[in-house]
């Protein structure tokens, strides 16, 4: 019987993938190609034409490689996203939402930016505010600690952020239109208002934790650099 694993590794030798994946795909298309080699035995087929129809399933191997580093890429460029953006993001957003939360249950009267009347249409919370850069702090550790770029540190810090500004971007148009339908209504204004309130205030306070824990991180990551070669010295 065929040596599958070894036959494939020589096929597909110059797989520009780390060890451990490209030995994974080795494993795999072996295993595809011997299990499709001894179905054709149980048929009757011979040997020898077990093994010419088996290899036949493949017509170009360069073609093969070039699907499997493409396909592998992509895996690997949504792997990082989610490690990098998208848990730190949601990390940050959930512990926002509950500090924003225990605030509004035990905290002090948020600030009124804002009223109609006796109705407070834009409030602010300083307790929360000042919570906020260690939220920040938390998101860039776990984006840096997954190997994310500034791009992907500076998304995760941030990330609390995107949905009140998705909100105030998707419903103020909206208010726009039926504002002149209804005489004299506050609901753009207070969008506006929003703005600063719930967008740019917890940004700044989110940016001023975070880029503060990243610059630290890259200090102690090239102290460590620094401290390694002058070892191998």
């Amino acid at each position: 019987m065929p040596d599958w694993q070894e036959l494939v590794r020589l096929r597909l030798s110059n797989l520009a993938l780390d060890s451990a994946e490209k030995n994974e795909v080795h494993a795999e298309l072996a295993a595809h190609l011997q299990e499709s080699y001894e179905a054709l035995l149980k048929e009757g087929v011979s040997e020898n034409a077990a093994v010419q129809h088996t290899l036949s399933q493949v017509t170009n191997w360069q073609d093969l490689r070039r699907r499997i580093q493409t396909a592998r890429a992509k895996e690997n460029i949504m792997s990082d996203r989610v490690r990098q953006i998208w848990l730190p993001g949601f990390v940050t957003l959930v512990l926002s939402t509950c500090l924003l939360t225990l605030n509004e249950i035990f905290g002090p009267k948020p600030w009124v930016l804002m009223k109609v009347g006796q109705l407070p249409m834009v409030k602010v919370s300083i307790p929360w505010l000042l919570s906020l850069p260690l939220v920040g702090a938390l998101g860039a550790y776990l984006s840096y600690r997954a190997g994310g770029s500034r791009r992907a540190i500076f998304s995760a810090i941030v990330f609390p952020v995107w949905p009140f500004l998705a909100s105030i971007l998707v419903v103020l148009p909206v208010s726009l239109v039926f504002d002149r339908f209804i005489g004299h209504s506050t609901a753009p204004i207070a969008l506006l208002m929003a703005l600063p309130a719930w967008v740019l205030a917890p940004g700044i306070a989110l940016l001023a934790g975070g880029l503060a824990a990243q610059f630290l991180l890259s200090r102690r990551l090239d102290s460590r650099r620094t401290v390694s070669s002058a070892q191998e010295r």
